[in-house]
């Protein structure tokens, strides 16, 4: 994939006029009393990034109706029946790669930390237990990718206070912004082998519009991530 950074900058860019337009339309509706819930739940902010994801698959040699999003996008679990996930391959019956792309903007990062979480960790279990128990027929391993972006803003930034009431936490948690727990929890993704790869970024309400974001890790970049999804599909081209 040419420049990957200006790639994301459009994706980032695109997330946040999305949200910012969501918004709008839901206040001229009258219904500004739900806050920033609309832009929450709106679904359509992170498909500059779908997008992204989808046009590194079709380069690197995947036949674009092997390329799903929005639409048929299920696969079967083990402990539900289906989970949908943000963008799927799947060529000749064989699940080739699957990505979730997730964000948290603010001010309830208190309340959605642990529910991103354990989505996460929860999708991924989902997902192996089911691809041991073949529910994905011949599938190879498939490529599980994971990708988030934070807001960037003095509530993500501040360092949180944690509560020991009867064991002591991880050092690494210990006074950790809300960025700091996400990057953390990338990481750890990735190093108990839950998710193929994954990137994390954060961006700015004020300058995100303009395509403005900065990548706290290298470990967990987007260039990074694009290049292990493109050496795996790479491989059944």
């Amino acid at each position: 994939m040419d420049n990957p950074a200006e790639k994301t900058r459009k994706a980032v860019a695109h997330y946040w006029a999305t949200r910012a337009a969501q918004r709008v339309k839901q206040e001229s509706g009258g219904k500004s009393d739900r806050g920033l819930r609309s832009a929450v739940t709106g679904g359509a902010q992170m498909d500059g990034f779908i997008s992204f994801f989808a046009d590194i698959i079709v380069r690197a040699g995947i036949p674009e109706s092997c390329v799903f999003r929005k639409k048929a996008v299920e696969l079967p679990g083990f402990f539900r029946p289906t989970k949908k996930w943000d963008l799927l391959v799947v060529k000749e019956k064989r699940l080739l790669a699957a990505i979730e792309a997730k964000s948290h903007a603010g001010p309830s990062f208190a309340n959605n930390f642990n529910n991103r979480t354990e989505e996460a960790v929860g999708s991924a279990l989902d997902l192996w237990t089911a691809f041991r128990e073949r529910a994905y027929l011949d599938s190879p391993q498939p490529f599980v990718g994971y990708f988030f972006m934070i807001e960037d803003c003095a509530g993500s930034n501040q360092p949180i206070r944690v509560q020991e009431p009867h064991f002591k936490v991880f050092p690494d948690f210990l006074g950790a912004s809300y960025v700091k727990r996400y990057e953390i929890f990338c990481r750890k993704l990735i190093l108990e082998r839950h998710y193929s790869a994954a990137a994390f970024i954060t961006s700015r309400a004020a300058d995100g519009i303009q395509g403005v974001y900065e990548t706290p890790s290298a470990d967990l970049s987007v260039e990074r991530f694009t290049r292990a999804l493109t050496a795996h599909i790479g491989a059944f081209a």
